[in-house]
């Protein structure tokens, strides 16, 4: 993220790669928040949560998806939203009620929000007849912790490789020219899955720092009666913004709960199509010493997978629940801008 050629990315986005530096106390503290409300009483116990950067190197090779779908490849897993797939989903729609995934946008600087959205409303001219029209200008660096918004896969990198071995040299002040947004324009419409991990765990949300592992995962297809499966899109629930709401805003870069690093072959065995959730997919601090966001270093450039940041589960989570339903019609659309390393996005749920 520090690499001068990737200057799309947010500020606070770089203070959280900058956690890992944090004092062992601070970990202490985000590792006690965890035991009380995510993981089981196993898990500090489990070697498979004790990752190290040379595990997360390791699995960059391992899980990788380069060349899966062609040596020219830049649509990653959306590849795995097949015509078959769509049609299944569509299938899924019994009420025709739709659920908004995106949070309202957040114009006021925060603890967690370093770059608002800016709206500047123009006048309403009348001519002659009386008539007049409004009008706005929008402004708005969205990658971070605030607004709802899609990566782009040349939005991460690792050793001067994006996803399927593009250079960052390909970036340049235009945009990127591989692996851009542009590609994603024909949108996503899949099967949606709900993993509503305070709702398994028994409480209203989990405290930052709370890590998520794969056995939570696990835990929860079992709760829900629900197997992801190829192509689908997930959506990580942590109650983020039920805790917002209850307790204000804090440095959702420095804590929030999320998930594990090794959460990351979960995701590679299912071949889910898009990875989204509440915060910013990582659980913070990271617990692997040496890299701030490993699920998003693996998941952008080995697995070519997509991310959805920031969405708002809690209407979809009491929806759900209502109807015992955790699976879903998604449908969501990035701009269509050449070269972007993301977009503003509000995913829709249909039941």
């Amino acid at each position: 993220m520090e690499d001068k050629q990737i200057r799309a990315a947010s500020l606070n986005r770089r203070e959280a790669l900058g956690v890992v530096g944090l004092a062992a106390t601070a970990l202490a503290a985000a590792q006690s928040s965890a035991a009380q409300s995510s993981a089981p009483p196993s898990a500090s116990e489990n070697p498979e949560h004790h990752m190290t950067k040379d595990d997360v190197d390791r699995l960059m090779t391992e899980l990788s998806n380069w060349g899966r779908w062609g040596k020219d490849d830049q649509l990653g897993t959306l590849n795995l939203i097949t015509p078959a797939k769509r049609k299944e989903a569509a299938g899924m729609v019994k009420e025709g009620v739709a659920i908004s995934l995106a949070h309202d946008i957040l114009k006021q600087k925060a603890e967690d929000n370093a770059s608002p959205f800016n709206q500047t409303v123009q006048p309403r001219p009348q001519n002659f007849n009386g008539t007049g029209f409004g009008g706005d200008t929008y402004s708005v660096s969205y990658h971070g912790f605030a607004h709802t918004h899609m990566d782009a896969l040349w939005h991460a990198n690792y050793q001067g490789k994006m996803y399927n071995g593009y250079s960052i040299d390909t970036i340049t002040p235009e945009g990127g020219g591989k692996d851009s947004i542009l590609v994603a324009k024909n949108g996503v419409f899949t099967r949606g899955v709900l993993m509503d991990i305070p709702k398994l765990k028994g409480v209203e949300y989990l405290e930052p720092g709370t890590p998520i592992f794969p056995e939570d995962l696990n835990a929860w297809e079992k709760e829900a009666k629900v197997k992801v499966s190829a192509g689908d899109v997930i959506f990580i629930r942590t109650g983020r913004w039920a805790r917002r709401a209850a307790k204000g805003p804090w440095n959702v870069g420095r804590s929030a709960a999320g998930l594990h690093a090794s959460c990351a072959k979960w995701l590679k065995s299912r071949d889910v199509a898009v990875l989204a959730s509440d915060v910013a997919q990582d659980v913070s601090p990271s617990q692997v010493q040496g890299v701030g966001l490993p699920i998003h270093q693996i998941v952008l450039v080995a697995l070519g997978l997509y991310i959805f940041d920031n969405c708002d589960l809690e209407q979809l989570s009491d929806e759900a629940a209502k109807r015992k339903r955790w699976a879903f019609l998604v449908t969501a659309a990035p701009l269509a801008v050449p070269g972007g390393s993301g977009s503003p996005i509000n995913p829709i749920a249909m039941y």
